[in-house]
């Protein structure tokens, strides 16, 4: 029998939340205040994806998984085109 991982600790999976929030506001607020560093909005947006992704997963949340896991993407594609290309 395959050995499951654990997943995150509720205070863990806190703490992934609140950063997801709180990186999520971040970026929105970069992109409201359309300043010199709003390319950068795309890093914390990716961050904020990527921590609800997981925590989608971990609480068995798939359709706000696959939401943030679609989010994800987009910054992805974002950060390619303001910050790499």
């Amino acid at each position: 029998m395959a050995a499951r991982l654990a997943g995150p600790t509720a205070g863990m999976l806190s703490v992934l939340k609140w950063l997801g929030t709180l990186t999520g506001l971040a970026g929105a607020v970069m992109l409201a205040l359309n300043i010199s560093v709003s390319g950068w909005r795309w890093l914390l947006f990716a961050l904020s994806a990527a921590l609800w992704t997981w925590a989608g997963l971990a609480m068995r949340e798939w359709s706000l998984a696959a939401l943030q896991g679609g989010f994800l993407m987009v910054d992805l594609l974002g950060i390619w085109r303001w910050l790499i290309a």
